[in-house]
């Protein structure tokens, strides 16, 4: 269902880019916009993993290096018949962790050194197997290219407030122009963030089957929880949706529609709810 959720929200994101583009420049803006589509989403599968460890100044560890680390990842993997990953550790105090890559024989798991101090072992790895659930469900793919599309929307909505929308014919009304120009970002922002937060929800359970205890996970989410909003972090608002919690500060009401996360009562509550039917 989460699949089937995120095929046809990625459709939207795509309908919603090649309609931008129809009024800023007619037929050709909506030709322009869908070989746009195709550039963000060649660009996305070849390189956005190794941007984003750069962007936080990740370093590859190995097993001598960190070796409880690296044992973790390593059993989790060889239980959920996956390739072994590059391992990071980022220097930074907010316990939290992240996995990228375009597909699981390129995949890479960053942890933070302050996710690894208020952390046990158990919880640790329940982090690491939603981690590794991603990849198995290729989630960081799909994220990256659902950012970068509703990134391009954004940019072409720019182009049609500038330009003021396509010349085929006596070009848009004004108002309605304006409303697109407002709304179409606004709505992509919420698809994107749509997207991100059913992907959460699958990592989530995927991670707890992976490693057999979904209340590793439990805990380890309510810790987190608690020290991401004391600990702050300097992350990108367009890489959030990678974290297994959100770097950024958000609030509630209206604004949960645009969180890249679930919130975390009802995440936690369905990993407890797991933990008493039991997990294969």
């Amino acid at each position: 269902m989460n699949t089937f959720k995120t095929i046809l929200l990625m459709v939207l994101l795509s309908v919603i880019l090649v309609a931008i583009g129809g009024v800023v420049g007619g037929k050709s803006g909506m030709t322009i916009a869908l070989i746009l589509a195709f550039a963000i989403n060649f660009f996305s599968y070849w390189f956005s993993d190794k941007i984003v460890l750069k962007m936080y100044g990740a370093q590859q560890v190995s097993e001598a290096d960190a070796p409880e680390l690296y044992n973790i990842v390593r059993g989790l993997t060889s239980r959920a018949q996956l390739p072994m990953p590059k391992v990071y550790i980022i220097d930074e105090d907010q316990p939290n962790a992240f996995a990228t890559g375009r597909n699981p024989n390129h995949a890479a798991v960053a942890v933070t050194a302050g996710i690894m101090d208020i952390l046990s072992r158990d919880e640790l790895e329940g982090v690491l197997a939603h981690e590794l659930a991603h990849v198995k469900h290729m989630d960081i793919l799909v994220g990256t290219i659902a950012a970068s599309i509703a990134g391009a929307i954004t940019y072409l909505t720019h182009l049609a407030f500038f330009f003021g929308g396509s010349r085929d014919d006596d070009g848009m009304n004004p108002v309605a122009l304006i409303i697109m120009i407002i709304v179409a970002p606004i709505a992509a922002m919420m698809v994107q963030m749509a997207i991100s937060r059913s992907r959460e929800f699958g990592a989530d359970e995927g991670g707890a089957e992976m490693c057999g205890h979904p209340r590793y996970l439990a805990n380890a989410l309510r810790k987190l929880d608690m020290a991401s909003k004391q600990i702050p972090m300097d992350a990108n608002p367009s890489t959030a949706h990678m974290f297994i919690v959100s770097p950024l500060f958000g609030g509630g009401g209206f604004s949960k529609l645009f969180s890249t996360h679930p919130p975390m009562e009802e995440r936690i509550a369905r990993l407890e709810a797991m933990s008493m039917g039991g997990v294969r």
